[in-house]
Protein backbone atom coordinates (compact mmCIF):
# COMPACT_ATOMS: atom_id res chain seq x y z
CA UNK A 1 0.00 0.00 0.00
CA UNK A 2 1.52 3.55 -0.75
CA UNK A 3 1.07 5.04 2.72
CA UNK A 4 2.63 2.46 3.90
CA UNK A 5 5.60 2.17 1.72
CA UNK A 6 6.27 5.93 2.02
CA UNK A 7 6.53 6.01 5.84
CA UNK A 8 8.44 2.84 5.59
CA UNK A 9 11.01 5.14 3.19
CA UNK A 10 10.60 7.89 5.98
CA UNK A 11 12.02 5.08 8.43
CA UNK A 12 14.72 4.31 6.22
CA UNK A 13 16.13 7.84 5.89
CA UNK A 14 15.75 8.34 9.72
CA UNK A 15 18.25 5.45 10.19
CA UNK A 16 20.43 5.88 7.25
CA UNK A 17 19.74 9.89 6.49
CA UNK A 18 19.93 8.91 2.40
CA UNK A 19 19.00 5.65 0.23
CA UNK A 20 19.02 5.16 -3.15
CA UNK A 21 16.85 4.85 -5.90
CA UNK A 22 18.00 1.46 -6.80
CA UNK A 23 17.93 0.44 -3.21
CA UNK A 24 14.08 1.38 -2.50
CA UNK A 25 13.47 -0.35 -5.48
CA UNK A 26 14.95 -3.47 -4.40
CA UNK A 27 13.63 -3.19 -0.46
CA UNK A 28 9.93 -2.81 -1.68
CA UNK A 29 10.16 -5.13 -4.99
CA UNK A 30 8.81 -2.02 -7.01
CA UNK A 31 9.45 -0.36 -10.35
CA UNK A 32 11.79 2.99 -10.70
CA UNK A 33 8.47 4.12 -11.68
CA UNK A 34 6.75 3.60 -8.69
CA UNK A 35 9.65 4.84 -6.36
CA UNK A 36 9.80 8.01 -8.81
CA UNK A 37 5.82 8.84 -7.92
CA UNK A 38 6.67 8.25 -4.01
CA UNK A 39 9.72 10.84 -4.09
CA UNK A 40 7.38 12.92 -5.50
CA UNK A 41 4.61 12.70 -2.54
CA UNK A 42 7.92 13.38 -0.30
CA UNK A 43 9.07 16.20 -1.87
CA UNK A 44 5.26 17.37 -1.71
CA UNK A 45 5.11 16.94 1.56
CA UNK A 46 8.89 18.76 2.00
CA UNK A 47 10.49 15.86 3.89
CA UNK A 48 12.94 14.87 1.70
CA UNK A 49 15.61 16.54 -1.04
CA UNK A 50 16.65 14.45 -3.95
CA UNK A 51 20.78 14.05 -4.48
CA UNK A 52 22.18 11.95 -7.79
CA UNK A 53 20.71 8.25 -7.76
CA UNK A 54 18.78 8.71 -4.35
CA UNK A 55 17.12 10.75 -1.75
CA UNK A 56 18.08 12.31 1.58
CA UNK A 57 15.91 13.13 4.99
CA UNK A 58 15.38 16.80 4.86
CA UNK A 59 17.17 18.26 8.39
CA UNK A 60 13.96 19.97 9.56
CA UNK A 61 12.51 17.42 9.41
CA UNK A 62 14.78 15.03 11.42
CA UNK A 63 15.20 17.06 13.90
CA UNK A 64 11.34 18.51 15.84
CA UNK A 65 10.99 22.43 16.65
CA UNK A 66 12.36 22.85 20.58
CA UNK A 67 9.35 22.82 22.69
CA UNK A 68 9.86 25.97 24.23
CA UNK A 69 9.10 27.73 20.75
CA UNK A 70 5.84 25.38 19.99
CA UNK A 71 4.63 26.14 23.56
CA UNK A 72 4.23 29.78 22.50
CA UNK A 73 2.49 29.39 19.27
CA UNK A 74 -0.94 29.59 18.53
CA UNK A 75 -1.12 29.57 22.61
CA UNK A 76 -4.87 31.07 22.91
CA UNK A 77 -6.14 28.37 20.16
CA UNK A 78 -4.41 25.68 21.84
CA UNK A 79 -5.97 26.26 25.02
CA UNK A 80 -9.79 26.79 23.44
CA UNK A 81 -8.85 23.27 22.34
CA UNK A 82 -8.27 21.80 25.70
CA UNK A 83 -10.90 24.00 27.22
CA UNK A 84 -12.88 21.75 25.04
CA UNK A 85 -11.38 18.38 25.35
CA UNK A 86 -11.64 18.75 29.22
CA UNK A 87 -15.84 18.66 28.65
CA UNK A 88 -15.47 15.22 28.08
CA UNK A 89 -13.62 14.12 31.24
CA UNK A 90 -15.61 12.79 34.33
CA UNK A 91 -15.07 11.88 37.56
CA UNK A 92 -13.77 8.51 38.17
CA UNK A 93 -12.05 8.34 34.48
CA UNK A 94 -9.04 6.45 33.36
CA UNK A 95 -7.59 8.63 30.67
CA UNK A 96 -4.25 8.53 28.56
CA UNK A 97 -3.05 12.51 28.17
CA UNK A 98 -0.04 12.50 25.36
CA UNK A 99 2.83 14.89 25.40
CA UNK A 100 2.57 18.06 23.15
CA UNK A 101 2.01 21.56 23.91
CA UNK A 102 -1.84 21.66 23.58
CA UNK A 103 -2.70 18.60 25.79
CA UNK A 104 -0.40 20.32 28.76
CA UNK A 105 -3.33 22.61 29.02
CA UNK A 106 -6.16 20.26 29.80
CA UNK A 107 -5.05 19.85 33.00
CA UNK A 108 -6.43 23.12 34.54
CA UNK A 109 -9.43 22.92 33.71
CA UNK A 110 -9.95 19.20 35.30
CA UNK A 111 -10.06 20.78 39.11
CA UNK A 112 -13.70 19.75 39.85
CA UNK A 113 -13.07 16.42 38.42
CA UNK A 114 -13.29 13.50 41.61
CA UNK A 115 -11.45 10.22 41.21
CA UNK A 116 -9.66 10.56 38.13
CA UNK A 117 -6.63 8.43 36.96
CA UNK A 118 -4.47 10.58 34.71
CA UNK A 119 -1.60 8.20 32.14
CA UNK A 120 0.72 9.94 30.49
CA UNK A 121 3.79 10.31 29.02
CA UNK A 122 4.39 13.72 29.10
CA UNK A 123 7.03 15.47 32.07
CA UNK A 124 4.67 18.53 31.48
CA UNK A 125 1.34 16.94 32.40
CA UNK A 126 3.15 15.53 35.24
CA UNK A 127 4.00 18.70 36.50
CA UNK A 128 0.73 20.48 35.93
CA UNK A 129 -1.23 17.50 37.93
CA UNK A 130 0.98 17.23 40.40
CA UNK A 131 -0.72 20.82 42.01
CA UNK A 132 -3.75 18.80 42.21
CA UNK A 133 -3.82 16.27 45.34
CA UNK A 134 -7.32 14.25 44.18
CA UNK A 135 -5.79 13.10 40.81
CA UNK A 136 -4.26 9.79 40.43
CA UNK A 137 -1.16 10.08 38.55
CA UNK A 138 0.51 7.48 36.25
CA UNK A 139 3.38 8.24 34.44
CA UNK A 140 4.94 5.16 31.80
CA UNK A 141 8.46 5.69 32.53
CA UNK A 142 10.61 4.85 29.47
CA UNK A 143 13.39 6.91 27.46
CA UNK A 144 13.02 10.49 27.70
CA UNK A 145 13.36 12.53 24.79
CA UNK A 146 14.07 16.05 25.12
CA UNK A 147 12.32 17.70 22.29
CA UNK A 148 8.77 16.74 23.44
CA UNK A 149 9.64 16.77 27.07
CA UNK A 150 8.24 13.08 26.68
CA UNK A 151 9.03 9.15 27.57
CA UNK A 152 9.16 6.87 24.47
CA UNK A 153 10.18 3.34 24.29
CA UNK A 154 9.09 -0.41 24.62
CA UNK A 155 8.36 -0.02 28.24
CA UNK A 156 5.87 2.37 27.53
CA UNK A 157 3.82 -0.01 25.67
CA UNK A 158 3.92 -2.56 28.14
CA UNK A 159 2.99 -0.16 30.72
CA UNK A 160 0.02 1.35 28.97
CA UNK A 161 -1.02 -2.56 28.41
CA UNK A 162 -1.77 -2.66 32.34
CA UNK A 163 -4.37 -0.15 32.15
CA UNK A 164 -8.25 -0.54 31.31
CA UNK A 165 -8.05 3.24 29.50
CA UNK A 166 -11.49 4.77 29.12
CA UNK A 167 -10.32 7.92 26.92
CA UNK A 168 -7.32 8.72 25.26
CA UNK A 169 -6.20 12.84 24.22
CA UNK A 170 -3.89 12.67 20.92
CA UNK A 171 -1.80 15.33 19.43
CA UNK A 172 -0.70 15.58 16.29
CA UNK A 173 2.20 17.92 14.86
CA UNK A 174 -0.21 17.96 11.10
CA UNK A 175 -3.07 16.38 9.39
CA UNK A 176 -4.59 16.43 5.81
CA UNK A 177 -6.77 14.16 3.98
CA UNK A 178 -4.11 12.73 2.07
CA UNK A 179 -1.88 11.93 4.58
CA UNK A 180 -3.71 11.39 7.36
CA UNK A 181 -2.83 12.12 11.52
CA UNK A 182 0.97 12.40 11.68
CA UNK A 183 4.15 13.13 13.62
CA UNK A 184 7.83 14.00 13.88
CA UNK A 185 9.20 11.55 16.02
CA UNK A 186 9.02 7.92 14.94
CA UNK A 187 9.37 6.87 18.94
CA UNK A 188 6.28 8.69 19.61
CA UNK A 189 4.27 7.70 16.42
CA UNK A 190 4.84 4.28 18.27
CA UNK A 191 3.40 5.21 21.08
CA UNK A 192 0.37 6.85 19.43
CA UNK A 193 -0.08 3.86 16.83
CA UNK A 194 0.06 1.33 20.12
CA UNK A 195 -3.05 3.38 21.94
CA UNK A 196 -4.64 3.54 18.20
CA UNK A 197 -5.23 -0.03 18.76
CA UNK A 198 -6.61 -0.25 21.84
CA UNK A 199 -10.91 -0.02 22.89
CA UNK A 200 -11.08 3.53 24.79
CA UNK A 201 -12.30 6.79 22.80
CA UNK A 202 -10.53 8.16 20.40
CA UNK A 203 -9.82 12.02 21.12
CA UNK A 204 -7.52 13.93 18.61
CA UNK A 205 -6.65 17.53 19.40
CA UNK A 206 -5.25 19.92 17.31
CA UNK A 207 -5.34 23.74 16.54
CA UNK A 208 -6.17 24.96 13.16
CA UNK A 209 -2.74 25.77 12.30
CA UNK A 210 -2.07 22.12 12.23
CA UNK A 211 -4.53 21.58 9.13
CA UNK A 212 -2.97 20.76 5.69
CA UNK A 213 0.43 19.86 7.22
CA UNK A 214 2.15 17.01 7.30
CA UNK A 215 5.05 16.11 9.58
CA UNK A 216 7.71 12.53 9.30
CA UNK A 217 5.41 9.74 9.90
CA UNK A 218 1.57 8.88 9.81
CA UNK A 219 0.52 7.86 13.08
CA UNK A 220 -3.38 7.21 11.93
CA UNK A 221 -5.79 7.89 9.54
CA UNK A 222 -8.94 10.82 10.57
CA UNK A 223 -11.29 8.55 10.40
CA UNK A 224 -10.10 6.16 13.13
CA UNK A 225 -10.72 8.51 15.40
CA UNK A 226 -14.15 8.74 17.45
CA UNK A 227 -13.94 12.94 17.98
CA UNK A 228 -11.30 15.55 16.57
CA UNK A 229 -11.38 18.81 18.40
CA UNK A 230 -10.06 22.25 17.11
CA UNK A 231 -10.57 25.42 17.77
CA UNK A 232 -12.37 26.38 15.03
CA UNK A 233 -14.39 25.46 11.69
CA UNK A 234 -12.32 23.81 9.41
CA UNK A 235 -12.74 24.25 5.67
CA UNK A 236 -15.54 21.91 4.43
CA UNK A 237 -13.84 19.77 2.94
CA UNK A 238 -13.31 18.35 6.22
CA UNK A 239 -16.83 18.74 7.61
CA UNK A 240 -17.70 16.12 5.09
CA UNK A 241 -14.75 13.87 5.71
CA UNK A 242 -15.61 13.35 9.08
CA UNK A 243 -19.62 13.06 8.68
CA UNK A 244 -19.14 10.50 6.16
CA UNK A 245 -16.69 8.31 8.37
CA UNK A 246 -18.93 9.14 11.62
CA UNK A 247 -16.21 11.37 13.21
CA UNK A 248 -17.94 14.08 15.68
CA UNK A 249 -15.80 17.16 15.04
CA UNK A 250 -15.91 19.71 17.84
CA UNK A 251 -15.07 23.79 17.68
CA UNK A 252 -15.36 27.06 18.99
CA UNK A 253 -16.00 30.19 16.77
CA UNK A 254 -16.42 32.69 20.00
CA UNK A 255 -13.95 35.07 18.33
CA UNK A 256 -10.73 32.88 19.35
CA UNK A 257 -11.28 33.95 22.88
CA UNK A 258 -11.56 31.76 25.87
Amino acid sequence: MKIDRINQIKELLQEKNTISIEKLCATFDVSKNTIRRDIAELEKQDVIKKIYGGIMLKKSMGEPEPFASREVKYSNEKKIVARLAANFIKDDDVVFIDSGTTTMHIISALAHIRNLTIITTSLYVINAAVNYTHFNIICTGGNFYFPSRAFVGSSVLKCLDNYNISKIFLASAGVSLENGVTNTSPLECETKKHLMGGNAQKILLIDSSKIEKSSLMTYAELKDFDDVIIDRKPAQKYVDYFKKNNVKLHYDDFSGKI
